[in-house]
């Protein structure tokens, strides 16, 4: 297992541990307190103990070795289970604003105790600070599946915000703030979903990367001694690794093994340059 891979695993491990400690405080504070919120919001809680198991299942599926079946490697399995999470997490803004609708024209609202509300206040530090570990080590490790995950983490977080203010709400004689709070944030968790879906996608189908990133590695090959000309520069995402094919144009009168340490310097840089690079193939003509 990588390094990338234990990083990933150990991460996914101490939130899911966490997420289903959360889930049943959350439970048995809003039975306790008479929350419906807030027993809602630990089902929620409950739901990303397997969004977490599917993020260590495609993390360890995407640190294979390519093989005679996949030979340029399993690096796409992490954008499926990115996806996976996404209609997850598409699922949760839909169903945090369907609840959000209902208690909004509910016309019995009980009025939770106090300790509702601090296990609302709780839940969103913690999934808060979930929420930030996790999207550090994605980061990191760029990895698109633990990215996800923090994701549904924040969309919990939101979720008990929303218990937060229903609570505070119900207990102010303003039991709509439960209901508009609700629907405002499956808004952000829906907009979030898409954006990791439209990630994963553009990853999938072999799109290319950033300009920025392009006109970078345009400056690093034509850096290179021997390389008198670029004549193409294509790039393609695949998952969280990039691949590159380059064109040069050299000096005619080399010999083919004077080209190939041109070729060479090319391929080293750029994989050197961008760790991201997962494989720089250089293809040199004589220059005209």
């Amino acid at each position: 297992m990588t390094e990338k891979t234990k990083l990933a695993v150990k991460v996914s491990a101490l939130t899911l541990a966490i997420n289903a400690v959360l889930a049943l405080i959350k439970l048995i504070a809003g039975l306790v307190a008479g929350s419906s919120a807030l027993v809602s919001d630990s089902v929620h809680s409950a739901s990303d103990v397997l969004s977490t198991v599917v993020v260590i299942i495609g993390v360890r599926l995407a640190s294979k070795q390519a093989d005679r079946s996949h030979p340029y490697g399993h690096e796409r399995f992490e954008c499926v289970a990115a996806m996976l999470l996404s209609f997850m997490l598409a699922a949760t803004g839909f169903g945090v604003g369907y609840s959000g609708l209902r208690a909004a024209f509910a016309s019995d609202i009980s009025v939770p105790s106090r300790a509702a509300l601090a296990a609302a206040a709780v839940s969103v530090a913690v999934k808060e600070w979930m929420y930030r570990y996790t999207i550090r080590a994605a980061r990191r490790i760029n990895s698109d599946a633990l990215a996800a995950d923090a994701w549904h983490h924040r969309s919990d977080s939101l979720s008990s915000v929303g218990s937060f203010i229903g609570v505070l709400g119900a207990r102010a004689g303003l039991p709509c703030l439960d209901g508009l709070a609700g629907v405002v944030i499956s808004l952000f968790i829906l907009k979030a979903a898409f954006d990791i879906f439209r990630d994963c996608t553009d990853k999938m189908i072999d799109r290319s990367c950033d300009d920025d990133t392009v006109a970078s590695m345009e400056k690093v090959i034509l850096g290179c001694d021997g390389v008198l000309s670029l004549r193409a520069l294509r790039t393609r995402l695949f998952g969280s690794r990039v691949y590159v094919d380059a064109d040069i144009s050299a000096d005619g009168a080399l010999t083919l093994s004077e080209a190939d340490v041109i070729a060479r310097c090319v391929h080293d840089s750029i994989e050197s340059r961008f760790p991201q690079v997962k494989h720089c193939m250089v293809h040199v003509e004589p220059h005209r």
